[in-house]
């Protein structure tokens, strides 16, 4: 049974606890763009200063964290761990397509111990108040190991007791109390496009994030053309892209490659074939126009990309033939 968010006019949260929440949701926000949307964790530890004191975001790795500086019963943030090259992160959330919402589960006790089991309790009670009181939360989702992006505001939207979990969506709506909770409210209603928009958004964004850290982590953080290490200028290409039914965001549609390199790649003036051999336009190699040509994409004609160690990481060949083909169509 799906609980929706209730709207009884005397469950009010604290005013001074949705104060913090307001003021953890901007910082996060202005974290998110002071990095490029990928937080370091040792960033997010420095918390937010409120009232004279230092309010942590999450201890990162409690999933539902819930300050002590905070008087009601609502969780403050809610926190997906990176996944890991072997194994599982220890939510399995995700998202809900026909639900439109992001996927969020319990927590299930560490072991049979009595502690262990109150604990999740709490934390569990902590995210379903979150619910009832129709609370904003800050919803932090691990990319890589020591980055976090953020979904802030978000609200949790059902709660379902039955198969442990709760549904999120992101909101774009934030401000003062009374003008959040009034529009919150009639976002059930009126603003259901909205809230569907921010969220289609957020999901693409973390995916996009995602997929460049599983893909960049593959190649060993190195161009597959070039061999460039630097962080800054290394971008996940998709081999067929995401309007394609088989262009998943999965490491064996992606292709770690330089900026310049993706773009070519993108624009069918490089080609890569099933094998993994670089081919480059024939008007490209006709052309004359200095070093950079030379020896930034010309050079590379005839030679085979860098592929990950791991057979299950490397690109897939019938994937690579399917845009090899359409190289070869727009080169003709």
């Amino acid at each position: 049974m799906l609980l929706p968010r209730r709207r009884n006019a005397a469950l009010v949260p604290d005013e001074l606890d949705y104060e913090l929440r307001l003021v953890a949701i901007a910082r996060v926000n202005e974290l998110s763009r002071d990095y490029g949307d990928l937080i370091p964790v040792e960033a997010l530890r420095e918390g937010v200063p409120f009232q004279r004191e230092r309010v942590a975001f999450s201890t990162f790795y409690s999933g539902i964290f819930r300050p002590r500086q905070m008087r009601g019963p609502a969780a403050l943030s809610l926190t997906t761990a990176p996944p890991k090259r072997a194994g599982t992160a220890p939510y399995d959330d995700g998202f809900d397509g026909s639900a439109e919402a992001f996927v969020y589960h319990y927590r299930t006790p560490q072991s049979g111990s009595t502690s262990a089991v109150r604990a999740a309790e709490a934390d569990n009670r902590a995210l379903r108040a979150a619910a009832t009181l129709n609370v904003p939360v800050i919803y932090f989702r691990g990319i890589g190991p020591g980055q976090y992006a953020a979904v802030a505001p978000a609200f949790v939207i059902r709660d379902n007791p039955i198969l442990r979990r709760v549904e999120l969506q992101a909101s774009l709506l934030i401000g003062s109390p009374g003008v959040v909770y009034a529009t919150a409210e009639a976002d059930l209603e009126a603003g259901q496009d909205l809230r569907r928009y921010a969220t289609r958004e957020a999901l693409v964004r973390l995916h996009q994030h995602q997929f460049r850290a599983l893909v960049l982590r593959a190649y060993g953080g190195r161009c597959a053309v070039c061999a460039l290490r630097e962080a800054d200028l290394l971008q996940a290409a998709h081999i067929l892209e995401d309007r394609d039914p088989r262009g998943v965001a999965a490491v064996v549609n992606g292709i770690a490659l330089c900026a310049m390199h993706h773009l070519a790649y993108d624009r069918n003036l490089m080609g890569i074939d099933s094998r993994g051999g670089v081919h480059v336009s024939d008007r490209l190699l006709r052309e004359h126009d200095g070093p950079m040509l030379r020896s930034g994409l010309q050079g590379f004609h005839g030679a085979a990309i860098l592929q990950p160690r791991s057979p299950i990481e490397r690109p897939d060949p019938h994937r690579l033939e399917v845009r090899f083909e359409r190289f070869l169509a727009a080169a003709a």
